[in-house]
């Protein structure tokens, strides 16, 4: 048995919970000054998340405490066995005074591990490599047409409507050498995919069409372009055509900032014909010499580096990822890393279709293997462990998810009334399905946009692939249509979709798109009833009739008075009755109208409390459908 007195070896020190049964009479260790001993143990370290309860237990507070503070915070949807982000633990660890450290190796540094290559090994060896360039301009000013050229194919005739959907990359051999291009989608709702083809970019060719010039969409390039700090190389198109206005074109370009060489500018201008090739090998001369005076190196023995310039859902190939390799050399079987995406390379098709082992700096490739679907513009490395990798893009997917804190914990009468305002706004609710990721973003980004006051968009779910029948349960769940972009129903949606009467829309053009669902959207207001007034008549004479009751005689002063319209009795200004006819008629047959300077009889259904010269409106209600 043990016992014995406070201190004595072997005696209890604690009570039921382990703490001390009553003050220690003295110490035999170093004193520490209470301050440092506060800081010691106010300080706990995390990696990056947290569980509640372990959070809970190493501020020595009860679980629910934690998550009563949680709660008076503004979360919700939390227990104790939810995960707090590093930024929540701080939040409410602050509240019992605490402080969280987040230990957790950066991104950048487990990366670097992963690779397995010193900093000084991937500087050196940096060889030239080929320029990569971005095609950009208004929606119709001829980029496509105009890589066709280049790249002596025919793509703009395999789009939709003549129209780039997608961003596609094209490795193209020159006499100067080799050059990447990036076409991007023309259209305005595609705004953030060239946003990403800038940003991979290191030379622009601005396309703008010399019959057009200066568009909005040629104003957003230049923005995105700037944004990316690269150069621009602008390239007059349709030179050929009779209303070619070149220096209009250049006019225009330099109110916007981009000024001609030839002007005193140091901006190369092109003219150029996507039909006749006029002037295509001087705009090449033009991009070798700026990507001479840029001066771009890479080292291909590096591990490679890149960016997702597109990403898709293959029926038969599982995730198919375009990739634009920045940096070393890509080889068939290395494993890599993609946004929140990983996997190992089972093959490598370049963008004429063919199967490569191996591509280097400036190469544009599609990838397959990957676990799942990237996002486009997602950093793509490769690694040397699969397992490395797999933690990587897990630690990415984790971050992706939202935090559990909200934006605003408190409540403002402003945030009532905006919250007022949104319950009374109709909503309608989309699910998109396209066949590449950078139409996803799109149009999602092109729907939101079109919310009002009146009516809101809502995109409950937006993926890359089919329409599956897990959609069509899910449309049924939300109230939702179904919007497809470049994809079909698979298996039994489009009959599951009949039976429980989802509307399912298919496009291969965004503008439909766009339009078709702003009719929607028209679509769920009322229409409003409009009251328009054709004809008046004043009461000249009354008669009482035993079977019809009052019958007022009158004359039709204004326009026509017709029986099924509905009518007004107005007296000293006054409406005393609004409703309907009982009867009218021309002496003694009844008639549909009567029309100004005839007299006619009216009764009026369940009123007989007339005078004379009372006025008589009559007025027809027509429904006007409200557009947003």
């Amino acid at each position: 048995m043990m016992g014995g007195r406070p201190g004595q070896r072997g005696a209890p020190r604690g009570g039921r919970f382990g703490g001390p049964v009553g003050p220690l009479k003295r110490s035999t260790g170093p004193v520490i000054p209470a301050q440092e001993r506060a800081a010691h143990k106010k300080v706990v370290r995390i990696e990056e998340t947290v569980l509640l309860q372990t959070l809970a237990g190493r501020i020595g507070v009860k679980a629910t405490e934690l998550l009563m503070k949680l709660m008076q915070l503004g979360m919700t949807g939390v227990n104790i066995n939810s995960t707090l982000d590093a930024d929540t633990a701080k939040i409410v660890a602050n509240e019992f005074g605490w402080d969280v450290e987040d230990t957790a190796v950066s991104e950048a540094e487990a990366i670097e591990a992963a690779q397995a290559v010193g900093k000084t090994e991937a500087d050196e060896g940096r060889d030239p490599r080929p320029p990569v360039v971005t095609v950009m301009g208004h929606v119709d000013h001829g980029k496509t047409s105009l890589l066709d050229q280049i790249r002596k194919t025919t793509v703009a005739a395999g789009e939709a409507g003549g129209i780039t959907q997608h961003i596609g990359a094209y490795s193209v051999d020159t006499p100067r050498g080799k050059i990447t291009f990036l076409d991007t989608p023309g259209h305005e709702a595609f705004t953030q995919m060239r946003a990403r083809g800038a940003q991979a970019t290191d030379i622009v060719v601005l396309v703008v069409a010399a019959d057009d010039g200066v568009m909005p969409q040629t104003k957003e390039a230049i923005a995105h372009a700037r944004a990316a700090e690269v150069p621009i190389v602008v390239a007059v198109n349709k030179i050929d055509k009779p209303q070619a206005q070149p220096d209009r074109v250049r006019r225009e370009l330099s109110e916007a900032g981009l000024v001609p060489e030839e002007w005193g500018g140091d901006t190369l201008f092109c003219e150029v014909s996507a039909t006749t090739r006029q002037g295509v090998d001087h705009l090449l001369e033009s991009i070798s010499l700026q990507a001479e005076l840029l001066d771009l190196r890479a080292n291909p023995k590096n591990p490679a580096q890149g960016l997702v310039i597109e990403a898709e859902l293959d029926r038969g190939r599982g995730p198919v990822a375009s990739v634009l390799i920045t940096d070393g050399t890509l080889e068939r079987g290395d494993v890599i890393i993609a946004g929140a995406a990983w996997g190992k390379v089972r093959a490598m098709i370049d963008d004429r279709g063919r199967n490569i082992a191996i591509a280097g700096p400036s190469t544009p490739v599609s990838i397959i293997g990957l676990n799942e679907v990237p996002r486009a513009g997602d950093p793509v490395h490769v690694v040397k462990d699969a397992n490395k990798a797999q933690e990587i893009a897990e630690t990415r997917s984790n971050k992706q998810r939202k935090s559990l804190m909200p934006s605003t914990t408190k409540v403002s009468l402003e945030e009532l009334a905006k919250a007022m305002a949104e319950a009374a706004q109709l909503d309608l609710k989309v699910i998109i399905k396209a066949d590449v990721q950078g139409s996803v973003e799109a149009l999602g980004e092109a729907l939101t946009r079109l919310s009002t006051e009146k009516v809101k968009v809502t995109i409950v779910h937006a993926a890359v692939g089919a329409i599956t029948e897990g959609d069509v349960n899910l449309a049924v769940a939300a109230k939702a249509i179904i919007v497809g972009f470049n994809v079909r129903p698979a298996g039994k949606a489009n009959s599951l979709a009949q039976k429980e009467e989802v509307q399912i829309r298919l496009y291969s053009i965004i503008y439909e798109v766009v339009d078709d669902v702003k009719l929607a959207m028209e679509g769920l207001l009322a229409p409003t009833q409009v009251a328009t007034n054709i004809g008046k008549a004043e009461i000249r004479q009354l008669f009482k009739i035993s079977k019809s009751g009052m019958v007022a005689g009158c004359m039709v002063t204004e326009g026509v008075i017709r029986r099924s319209g509905k009518v007004r009795v107005i007296r000293d200004g006054a409406t005393i009755f609004d409703g309907k006819l009982a009867a009218l008629k021309r002496f003694k047959d009844d008639v549909r109208e009567v029309k100004e300077g005839f007299d006619c009889g009216m009764s009026f259904d369940g009123f007989n409390d007339l005078k004379e010269l009372d006025q008589v409106e009559c007025y027809e209600v027509q429904e006007v459908r409200q557009s947003l």
